[in-house]
């Protein structure tokens, strides 16, 4: 059995996962005593399948570095140029480009069968929803959301596993399965990125269209703004800029940039007025606040502490930018001089809310569009916008490349964390950006800590301990060291690919 056939099963783990607790998940064998006529009876059943999917992709331990979703953006931190990962458990092999190099690791198989998990139930739904008792509009709701569903799936599949649309669209990318899957479904073999994308596209318009006025109730809900902000990525993605910047404007226009006070809250908490689009968490729910343990540098109850910043990337942020307080030297046994970036915090009792979508996001995206459209006036007007947000130092300029430097340069300021690093690398055609925290002559940089006794000491700063590709050659762009392998069992599985 290929790894795509994952027919009704996969469905009912989605069903199963909606009332079900972390430890259910991980020692409870899915069910399949339920048909798949009743499943797909009626439209109240086909949410739940919605739903139970949504819990899957975000609340699945493969490892307890991979709790679903959140560790796909982790990875792509980990692998940019402004986190420092530690040696401690997590990321630390993704961080030094052994892992997704290695068609064997556990990671690179669970990132895989997550995401084609997601897009199997999805085709699932969106090839029976028609046949299910319930109302047209419920069931174009459905729809909507499962192709918008769908096509996130295929957009993280397009962002990792193949250099930029604007390197080569003809370049071979990942297979696409658009029908349910079944005992008779082949493996089928790579397709283009241009063949990829257009299927994004296609979706994330049909979903424009049948939920153009839905209201929600929550905001993991997908609605007209978290689809005007996908197709910003999927447009920012293939080069089409003036439509990136319309749709970035259109998705957050309801949401207004946060306070300098919100800032530092701990980017936990759904209900802040900046996020778009996002996955709660409760006491019952948690399994994704666990990657706050690897975010979190300064809550006493977080365990890894394996983000920190590097101390390069501090000197990116002007003195008086509400960003720049955020940033601490450790003094802590084992963990002097390290830079803590404490962005991301616990909510008092442990877990936190994870953040997939927000306005800021949106702003950079119609900056870069507007630059790269060659419409500077509405580039520089939307940077800015952010900048004053952020109470950072305004973009002053009149040259455009510079300005687009900049653009990118603010991306990496604003979004740390939330899981855009390698994305932009592998989008922009770049490369990462590290080097030891030293000085001309070579030595440890030093830091100025408060030690045990109170009183100020120098310590050695700690920054990045990976500098260069496993081979021992210098980062460089479109590196194959930057693209998540296909899983080895699936090569096997599929002799297509």
């Amino acid at each position: 059995m290929k790894i795509m056939k994952l027919k009704i099963t996969s469905i009912l783990i989605a069903l199963s996962l909606a009332n079900t607790s972390c430890k259910d998940i991980l020692e409870t064998s899915p069910t399949t005593s339920v048909s798949e006529e009743e499943v797909f009876k009626n439209t109240d059943n086909v949410a739940t399948v919605i739903n139970g999917t949504w819990k899957y992709l975000n609340d699945t331990y493969f490892t307890y570095a991979n709790p679903g979703y959140t560790a796909v953006m982790r990875t792509s931190d980990a692998m940019g140029s402004d986190v420092a990962v530690t040696t401690k458990y997590g990321y630390r092999d993704a961080y030094a480009f052994t892992e997704l190099t290695n068609n064997r690791s556990n990671r690179v198989n669970s990132f895989w069968i997550m995401l084609y998990k997601v897009i199997d139930n999805m085709n699932n739904v969106i090839a029976k929803v028609d046949n299910a008792a319930g109302s047209v509009e419920a069931k174009n709701i459905l729809k909507g959301r499962a192709k918008a569903l769908r096509a996130f799936s295929y957009l993280n599949l397009a962002s990792f596993y193949q250099f930029s649309y604007l390197k080569d669209k003809n370049a071979k990318s990942v297979p696409i399965y658009t029908e349910p899957s079944t005992a008779a479904t082949q493996g089928h073999p790579r397709a283009t990125l241009e063949e990829v994308y257009k299927l994004i596209l296609n979706d994330l318009q049909d979903s424009e269209k049948l939920l153009a006025t839905v209201v929600r109730d929550v905001k993991y809900d997908i609605n007209i703004d978290v689809v005007n902000g996908l197709l910003a990525r999927a447009y920012l993605q293939t080069g089409q800029w003036k439509l990136a910047a319309e749709y970035a404007a259109k998705a957050a226009k309801n949401y207004e940039l946060m306070s300098a006070s919100d800032y530092q809250t701990g980017f936990n908490d759904l209900g802040n007025k900046e996020w778009i689009w996002g996955h709660m968490q409760t006491n019952e729910q948690s399994v994704a606040s666990y990657t706050f343990h690897y975010l979190d540098v300064s809550s006493a109850g977080s365990y890894y502490y394996s983000f920190m910043a590097d101390p390069y990337f501090k000197n990116l942020f002007d003195t008086n930018d509400v960003r720049y307080t955020l940033f601490e030297w450790d003094n802590l046994p084992g963990r002097e001089g390290f830079l803590r970036y404490k962005k991301f915090k616990f909510k008092s009792n442990l877990i936190g809310d994870i953040v997939y979508m927000r306005s800021a996001e949106m702003v950079l995206i119609e900056a870069e569009g507007y630059a790269r459209a060659g419409e500077k006036d509405k580039a520089i007007a939307a940077l800015n916008k952010l900048r004053i947000a952020r109470n950072a130092k305004l973009f002053t300029g009149n040259d455009v490349d510079q300005l687009i430097a900049e653009i990118l340069i603010e991306r990496r300021k604003e979004l740390w964390g939330e899981g855009f690093a390698l994305s932009d690398i592998l989008r922009t055609q770049g490369k990462v950006a590290r080097k030891s925290y030293v000085d001309a002559d070579g030595k440890p940089i030093q830091v100025e800590i408060v030690g045990a006794d109170g009183k100020p000491k120098l310590v050695n700063g700690q920054g990045h301990r990976v500098i260069k590709f496993p081979d021992g050659s210098t980062f460089v762009q479109n590196s194959s060291y930057y693209l998540f392998s296909i899983p080895y069992e699936e090569t096997l599985r599929n002799p297509n690919l």
